[in-house]
């Protein structure tokens, strides 16, 4: 089967993670994959949509779809992403024209409809599958091309959410939920991760056979418990950790405030791995004297392993969530874990599996939880047992793709009884 999957390779984020991360599997799996995504090549050049479509057999490829020679050119190694690691086995890739691009939202350019059109012509795939960006694509242009061209249309939805609007961050994705619904009940099928994004998008109008709950899963081979150095390297007794961006939503200055104020002591550190829009004011008020490292945005897989394997506690202070990738990576690691209840989030620490605090409380809860998950190393052992146990039992990267791959053939197969007249609408 012939997966065109459309996604994001960059900046960094969830999102990234989940393309690279369900392409691979299918591709692992003897699936044909081609991945589109916008890419700043295509907004800076006036070329056809022809050169957007490249193969490692470049000119096999050329020859079956009768491009002339030296009409186009495979891209340069500088288009491949490093964090991005399966183009070499991709059927194509296809870079599509924006005009503007930033960590949520993109701007495509007016070329970017018919770049799509003719790629998707050409690719034939059996099925597209959309890792929604939030760009106009998303609302009326893929629904529109996939119909045109009879494609089945399968979308992930990401967008985080509260399931209280308890703030203006949470009320505003709520915003988007309400933006997206109506043309959400134009694909075949919507993925998300709760059921509680199920209830929000059937409650807006999305028919409810249109929306499948496929939680993220993690590689639990991958992730997992292991040796580390990640202590000596700190010179710490405990570490804490963070890992995720720097921004407003994300809530890490209650972290850092609640971790000042429970005065953890030379033994312990929090390390804060990631950056983002608040990263630099932030370290001006938080830094080493307060046993606060501040490690970075770190590229290197092995290396975010590393430093999982190596702490004691996962903490996320979020505002608002989706399934936090962040969060089952820990868990697979098996770090006791301490996150808001938000988005999926405390679904999946329900039960014991972990702490789940309060949105609205977390300076205050996190200043009475440090000091004990600091004292009392069998306890954080006992939580990072649980933590895996639990992403085991539901949240494994080859359960998703199971499931990814379940959908897939009940969509296709309902197109086909559609095909032969078997059932009237």
């Amino acid at each position: 089967m012939h997966i065109a999957w459309l996604g994001k390779k960059f900046p960094f984020c969830g999102n990234v993670t989940y393309s690279r991360e369900i392409t691979n599997g299918l591709l692992d799996r003897g699936y044909q994959v081609s991945f589109l995504h916008f890419a700043q090549e295509a907004a800076e050049s006036d070329r056809t949509a022809d050169s957007w479509l490249w193969t490692n057999d470049w000119g096999l490829l050329a020859r079956e779809w009768g491009l002339g020679k030296g009409k186009v050119s495979p891209p340069s190694q500088k288009t491949q992403s490093p964090i991005f690691n399966s183009e070499a086995r991709m059927v194509c890739e296809v870079p599509l024209p924006y005009l503007k691009k930033w960590q949520i939202y993109t701007i495509p350019t007016f070329k970017s409809r018919d770049v799509l059109k003719k790629s998707l012509e050409r690719l034939k795939p059996d099925l597209v599958h959309a890792s929604l960006t939030l760009s106009l694509l998303d609302f009326f242009v893929l629904p529109e091309v996939c119909e045109e061209l009879n494609l089945p249309l399968v979308a992930t939805f990401h967008p985080p959410f509260d399931r209280k609007l308890r703030n203006l961050t949470s009320g505003t994705q709520h915003l988007m939920y309400q933006l997206y619904a109506p043309f959400l009940a134009n694909y075949d099928c919507t993925i998300v991760f709760s059921q509680i994004q199920r209830d929000i998008l059937v409650e807006l109008g999305v028919p409810e056979e249109k929306v499948a709950i496929i939680p993220n899963g993690v590689d639990s081979l991958k992730y997992s418990p292991g040796h580390s150095a990640l202590k000596s390297e700190l010179n710490a007794d405990r570490v804490f950790v963070y890992l995720g961006r720097i921004a407003m939503e994300k809530n890490v200055e209650s972290l850092l405030k609640a971790w000042k104020k429970a005065e953890m002591g030379p033994g312990s550190v929090l390390a804060i791995v990631g950056d983002g829009p608040m990263a630099a004011s932030l370290q001006m008020f938080y830094g080493e004297e307060d046993g606060i490292i501040w490690m970075g945005f770190i590229e290197d897989e092995e290396r975010r392993i590393e430093i999982l394997r190596g702490a004691d506690v996962f903490i996320l202070p979020s505002l608002v969530e989706g399934l936090s990738l962040s969060l089952l990576e820990a868990m697979a690691c098996g770090l006791a874990c301490l996150a808001t209840d938000v988005g999926a989030d405390g679904e999946v620490l329900e039960n014991g599996a972990g702490v789940v605090l309060n949105p609205q409380r977390v300076s205050s809860q996190l200043q009475t939880l440090l000091p004990l998950f600091r004292d009392h190393p069998e306890l954080t052992t006992l939580l990072g047992q649980k933590a895996r146990q639990r992403v085991i039992d539901r949240y494994t990267l080859s359960g998703n793709i199971s499931q990814v791959e379940s959908l897939y053939a009940d969509i296709l197969a309902q197109r086909q009884v559609k095909k032969k007249g078997l059932v009237s609408y």
